[in-house]
């Protein structure tokens, strides 16, 4: 509480500062989150055909982490009839992911486990695991973590696959990769938009080997993929 009276004017004065200043630093992270929304939407159809291309998907069971709406884990069942899909995430965000499944119509190969990625116990067994759009809220130590713990859960030649925002190592092309570690700067503890370079070290120190990027066509995003 403060020591000297304020007006019902300064008040107001202070909160309309407050609001203004809020609204600059939300201003980039707001209008990035609408442009990437879009983005997204477009590279989940070019995600399954770029790795069937490249004859990187024959396994029965993948898994999708942070999978959100689901609709990167339910194209891949879509295109293989013999891929199951397991979805982590928060419960509630998983009732809209089962949601979508049941809509494409492939909800009995559509399984859910609920929680934190860093908590929960995989399980084992899974040819390929989706990271899409998540490493970019952590640290590299947080990352390495994370990926350690997908390699435990593949298969012998299992793929570890993430869809991120990759800008050049002169971290200032091309434009929107490059705008979005502002965005990671203002909205995350210790998140980044991490160049090839650095992902590639990362899929390094937790074991994986023959690291390899697509850049998506029509997307800022590039999907950077180890093999077990």
């Amino acid at each position: 509480m403060s020591a000297v009276p304020t007006t019902a004017a300064q008040n107001a004065a202070r909160s309309l500062t407050f609001s203004r200043t809020l609204a600059r630093r939300l201003a980039l992270p707001l209008l990035f989150v609408v442009a990437a929304s879009y983005h997204a939407w477009q590279s989940t159809g070019h995600l399954t055909p770029m790795i069937f291309d490249d004859e990187l998907l024959y396994g029965k069971l993948s898994q999708s982490i942070a999978a959100g709406h689901g609709l990167y884990g339910i194209e891949f069942a879509k295109n293989n009839s013999q891929a199951e899909v397991v979805a982590l995430d928060w419960a509630p965000v998983l009732e809209v992911a089962k949601e979508n499944a049941k809509q494409a119509g492939v909800a009995d190969r559509y399984s859910t486990l609920a929680g934190s990625a860093f908590d929960v116990d995989y399980g084992t067994g899974y040819d390929l695991v989706l990271l899409t759009n998540f490493l970019h809220h952590f640290d590299v130590p947080t990352n390495e973590t994370l990926l350690r713990k997908a390699y435990a859960a593949l298969n012998k030649g299992g793929r570890v696959a993430t869809v991120e925002f990759v800008p050049n190592d002169d971290r200032v092309s091309p434009p929107m990769p490059a705008a979005f570690s502002l965005t990671m700067l203002t909205s995350t503890e210790s998140g980044d938009a991490y160049t090839l370079k650095e992902l590639t070290g990362m899929y390094t120190d937790a074991g994986f080997q023959g690291i390899i990027d697509h850049p998506i066509p029509m997307s800022p995003h590039t999907i950077v993929m180890g093999h077990a």
